[in-house]
């Protein structure tokens, strides 16, 4: 029976004990608990401003990134503007070609069926100033010769009418031989 009776004893210490750690316990999980309603508490308190503060950063975020994205837009806009130009500068030159193969070739087919030239219609109109001025130089001296002078004056005037007119119609039967076939 002392055995019974020393463990008895024992077993009253060891359920004191227990008690003890059961309280011990007790008190660590209400501590726990209580930290963590001030930490529930807390974060409701500051959250609000963390809140606020995150907005502020991200305004001055964006602020930031909407300057930067305009300055690269700026920067291509630049280029392509540049390269815009560079290209109207090439088809200008282009074009120029262009034109100018195209007035030789018009001027060449307009050859080809006798249409006279800008050169040869001013040389004609230099030759016909020409004749008209020695018919006003011969028409000045007229009246001071005889008859006769008239006549030889009048077979000049024929001369040249007649060479100045198969010049004028050489073209016309090149275009109409031209035409037909």
């Amino acid at each position: 029976m002392v055995k019974k009776m020393k463990s008895s004893s024992g077993s009253a210490a060891a359920s004191q004990q227990g008690s003890h750690l059961a309280a011990s316990v007790k008190d660590s999980a209400q501590q726990i608990w209580l930290a963590g309603m001030g930490a529930f508490s807390k974060a409701q308190e500051e959250g609000t401003k963390v809140f606020e503060t995150l907005v502020k950063e991200g305004l001055n975020l964006q602020k930031k990134t909407q300057g930067l994205a305009e300055d690269k837009i700026s920067e291509v806009t630049g280029r392509m503007s540049a390269m815009a130009d560079n290209v109207t500068a090439k088809a200008g030159q282009n074009w120029d070609k262009l034109e100018a193969i195209f007035e030789a070739r018009t001027a060449k087919a307009m050859g080809k069926l006798g249409v006279p030239t800008a050169k040869d219609v001013d040389a004609l109109v230099k030759r016909v100033d020409a004749l008209a001025a020695a018919v006003a130089r011969l028409s000045k001296s007229a009246p001071a010769k005889t008859a006769p002078a008239k006549s030889a004056r009048a077979a000049r005037t024929t001369k040249a009418g007649a060479a100045a007119e198969p010049a004028a119609k050489t073209p016309v039967r090149r275009a109409r031989k031209t035409a037909g076939a």
